[in-house]
């Protein structure tokens, strides 16, 4: 039954494209799917060739020298064998591992294999006793003579261009890189799926460990931070991660495959429920992190495993303007205002309807009530043409609070503390935007955030997703950091919606909020995605946008202008994967994935 539901949501899907993109279009999205579906995945994430060729004929001894750090402990042969063949055949010669050894002395198999290898760059030494992972490592770090350090599993396996890729980016200047991974379990030429991940992404980081593997960093700093700490075993990496990334900005992404992340029972990749003590020190490091950085909050766990949520400090409760635009539709209104006042818990906030042209006698009749039954509800007339920017920048100059929050009057609040989970993140230092998690009334996902580049200029993040999925790498699931948010539902500081100048009153109907989380963006604020505040938004999924005629003419004319701002960097996201396509919006692979 679900196979013949998808395939007839498919078969709808596809009219819907050609009647309002047209069949060109629809055709060329069907070729990238089914390219995506039915090409040879073997192998499909290395560099070709040539490539590992060309690197290996390359001098590199000029470079920064990468010590790969791994602790091993009763290590499975065949597994340990993979490993030590992946590292000998890297591209970077000049690279070295640096192996501390645990096992007992039922397991001297493990010293027997590593000394089998008789490789000058391998350097290696027999520890006494099992320290735990945190102390095993820092004694293989302590074997380095690279000014790099990069850690690595015992069970995996490196790409074999993961030690060039890391030097180059570390000759760049970078203190701290990280790079993508997949996961297999038994070749790792045919992996199950790859882990795509954003640039650097402080809140996603607090509330998931998207970094795991392969990361490297400046030994200097590593030893500087205090290296790892054995208080946080489980999640000794993801205490590590924030201690680095706090003492530095020089951090690199590298969007390439560099680590094979190995699937097998009572590994931390095949569920955090493998080992039960990671979650609690997880939390551990959180708060630390919070506290080093003088931010009042604590971890909590999130909706799924290996995932949190930080409960920030909301002791001083500023008021909360809200801005609505309207112009009839008073059941859409009525719906909107009846879920603000019924199901709110904020205790301060005002709602300041923005009326624009109405004709209905009887929206005018229903705003004498509605500020009748609440004295914190005014009703602003907007005169003028339909502008969205305009009518909300000057419901803007009718606010009192100290936050706004534009919303839709097509919105229904499902989640009573809505407020208090977009002001948490609001008020914290840096922040511009907030933007809510919107679901259409069929629980399917209408937005959890604005990836750009998305069919050339936008797109909604998971859009069509069951509401309740985690999304990819939890995205569905955990506050993060986006280049954009929809102002469907969305909160901003009044002092910062005033300094960047609000909406740009040249997008009149769409790209305004794109264009202003951007703008944001460029005046150095962040923009984030929360997914703990959830409403209804009730605009019909076949809907879709109106391109025809005269609305035809002015969208093209928006979009146009959007992309003459902003020109390729919307084509490149820096939290979404150049290895994702830009097709769909489920973040499936790429149809044709970047150079390796």
């Amino acid at each position: 039954m679900h196979r013949l539901k998808r395939f007839k949501e498919l078969v709808l899907l596809f009219f819907k494209m050609v009647r309002e993109d047209g069949p060109g279009f629809t055709l060329r999205k069907m070729s990238g799917f089914l390219r995506r579906r039915l090409r040879r995945k073997k192998g499909r994430f290395l560099p070709a060739r040539a490539e590992l060729e060309r690197q290996r004929r390359e001098d590199v001894t000029a470079l920064p020298r990468i010590s790969i750090c791994t602790a091993l402990y009763n290590t499975d042969p065949k597994f340990l064998k993979e490993f030590l063949n992946s590292f000998l055949y890297q591209t970077d010669q000049n690279s070295e591992l640096c192996l501390a050894d645990a096992s007992d002395s039922e397991h001297a198999y493990v010293r027997q294999i590593v000394s089998a290898c008789k490789s000058p760059r391998i350097q290696y030494v027999k520890l006494d006793r099992n320290a735990g992972i945190s102390e095993n490592t820092n004694a293989a770090a302590r074997l380095a003579t690279g000014s790099y350090l990069a850690l690595a599993d015992h069970d995996d396996i490196l790409s074999p261009n993961a030690c060039y890729e890391l030097a180059q980016a570390a000759a760049s200047g970078a203190q701290f890189i990280y790079s993508d991974e997949a996961l297999f379990s038994g070749d790792y030429l045919r992996p199950r799926v790859g882990h795509f991940k954003p640039d650097f992404a402080p809140y996603y980081l607090t509330n998931c460990n998207y970094i795991c593997h392969i990361a490297a960093f400046s030994a200097e700093l590593f030893w500087k931070v205090g290296g790892l700490r054995a208080e946080f075993d489980g999640s000794q990496d993801h205490d590590l991660f924030f201690r680095l990334t706090e003492k530095t900005k020089k951090i690199c992404h590298i969007p390439k495959v560099l680590y094979y992340w190995r699937l097998h029972e009572g590994s931390t990749s095949s569920g955090v429920e493998a080992k039960p003590y990671v979650a609690e020190a997880a939390k551990r490091a959180i708060d630390e992190h919070l506290a080093r950085k003088k931010i009042r909050g604590h971890a909590v766990d999130g909706r799924f495993p290996s995932t949190y949520k930080v409960e920030y400090d909301l002791r001083i409760k500023p008021l909360v303007s809200i801005l609505i635009p309207n112009k009839d539709h008073v059941e859409d209104l009525s719906r909107c205002l009846e879920s603000i006042y019924g199901k709110t818990t904020w205790p301060k906030f005002e709602v300041i309807v923005i009326e624009n042209n109405s004709q209905d006698e009887a929206t005018f009749r229903y705003y004498e009530e509605q500020q009748a039954a609440h004295a914190n509800l005014r009703v602003a007339r907007y005169e003028g043409a339909f502008n969205f920017s305009a009518i909300n920048n000057f419901g803007r100059g009718q606010a009192q609070g100290k936050f706004l929050v534009l919303l839709n009057n097509d919105i229904e609040i499902l989640t009573p503390d809505w407020i208090e989970q977009m002001v948490m993140l609001a008020k914290q230092p840096g922040v511009g935007a907030v933007g809510a998690m919107l679901y259409y009334p069929d629980d399917t996902v209408q937005h959890a955030g604005v990836i750009t580049g998305l069919g050339g200029y936008a797109g909604h993040s998971h859009k069509y997703a069951r509401r309740g999925h985690s999304g990819y790498m939890f995205r569905l699931a955990t506050v993060q950091d986006l280049s954009a948010v929809t102002a469907a539902m969305m909160m901003v500081k009044t002092a910062v919606f005033d300094e960047v100048g609000g909406l740009d009153e040249g997008f009149t109907v769409a790209f305004n909020d794109v264009d202003f989380c951007l703008r944001l963006r460029g005046a150095g604020y962040s923009v984030l995605f929360t997914p703990y505040a959830e409403a209804y938004h009730c605009e019909s999924k076949s809907r879709g946008l109106d391109k025809k005629g005269e609305a035809k003419e002015r969208f093209d004319g928006e979009r146009a202008r959007l992309k003459a701002r902003y020109g390729e960097v919307l084509l490149r996201d820096p939290f979404y994967n150049p290895s994702l396509t830009l097709d769909m919006e489920d973040f499936s692979e790429a149809a044709v994935l970047p150079a390796y």
